[in-house]
């Protein structure tokens, strides 16, 4: 839900009326900052503000756009469990209680019975775990099923829905979760959880039995297992940062260099670094840099490239940059 508001309203707007702090307390306290806003949309009050949020043409019909959303996510049409719906509509007063807080706050748009209802339909749509898989290598690889290979959002968006995720996804445990697992997750209190490792993988757990803060017990115990054993957590640094030169090899006064990989900014530094030697060896001059094997190039590794083959040009080193993917272009 924050990553279809995020989508819709730029990050900016959406941080107005709900805030980006872990609140430290539990998922359904009344946590308002001192603007009025709840502390971050991975809380109950939060998570209705951000429902309020979602713009549709007909507000009577916004949550079909939000299931239709969700099931991109999912990559597959998920459907409301009425029994679950009701009985949450029926019992969910302390969740009006937080609507109207938040209403009293500014921060929340349009009616509160509205914004709940549209929230209650949305805790009762029917999961599998492997949905939940799914949903979390969306946000991990960019916005895109990795099933269905649509584009749900966009790669900022998933990135900004990573971060709130890293900070406040697991409660009032997040500092826990942080330190204890490192991999960007969302808990609920049905006894799922989702976590999504950037850049490489999604994964879901279930099992129902929860700990006082509403995580699942086991859910908890098998991710922090598996960061543990295969070396998941997000600050793990490797011993030797891959290097993003396939070759370099050099024949007369021509050196070539070829490249791999996903060529971000720090990749396309030690390129730089590389190249930069052939300005210092008046033996070298001329350099070609082959793209063939590259899968992706940033758009600073592209600023940055590029002014490097300028200053070789200005060196007078002959540069040519051969690109037979496309990747310069992408």
């Amino acid at each position: 839900m924050y990553a279809i508001a995020v989508e819709q309203l730029g990050l900016d707007v959406v941080h107005e009326h709900v805030g980006a702090e872990p609140s430290g307390e539990p998922f359904n306290a009344i946590s308002l900052d001192e603007h009025g806003r709840p502390e971050n949309p991975m809380i109950n009050a939060g998570a209705i503000v951000t429902t309020s949020l979602v713009e549709s043409a007909d507000p009577a019909r916004r949550f079909e756009r939000v299931r239709s959303v969700l099931s991109s996510f999912a990559g597959r049409e998920l459907d409301v469990d009425e029994d679950v719906y009701h009985s949450e509509a029926e019992t969910g007063h302390r969740n009006r209680a937080l609507g109207y807080l938040s209403l009293a706050g500014g921060v929340l748009v349009g009616r509160v019975e509205d914004a709940v209802q549209d929230y209650f339909r949305q805790c009762s749509l029917s999961v599998t775990v492997r949905d939940l898989a799914v949903m979390a290598a969306t946000l991990a690889v960019g916005g895109v099923n990795p099933v269905t290979e649509e584009r749900v959002v966009s790669q900022r968006t998933a990135r900004h829905t990573l971060s709130i995720m890293s900070s406040c996804g697991m409660y009032d445990r997040a500092g826990e979760w942080g330190l204890r697992v490192g991999i960007p997750a969302k808990s609920g209190v049905s006894g799922g959880i989702l976590a999504a490792a950037p850049g490489a993988f999604g994964v879901g757990v279930f099992s129902p039995p929860l700990d006082d803060a509403g995580n699942s017990v086991r859910g908890v115990a098998a991710l922090e297992r598996l960061s543990d054993d295969y070396d998941l957590h997000m600050l793990q640094t490797p011993s030797e940062p891959p290097s993003p030169m396939h070759s370099v090899t050099r024949e007369g006064n021509r050196l070539d260099v070829r490249l791999r990989g996903e060529i971000d900014f720090l990749a396309a530094e030690q390129i730089v670094s590389r190249l930069e030697e052939a300005i210092d060896d008046a033996r070298v001059s001329s350099v070609s840099v082959a793209l063939e094997r590259v899968s992706g190039l940033s758009d600073a590794a592209r600023s940055l490239l590029a002014a490097e083959l300028s200053e070789l040009a200005d060196a007078g080193v002959e540069a040519t940059v051969s690109d037979p993917r496309g990747v310069r272009r992408a």
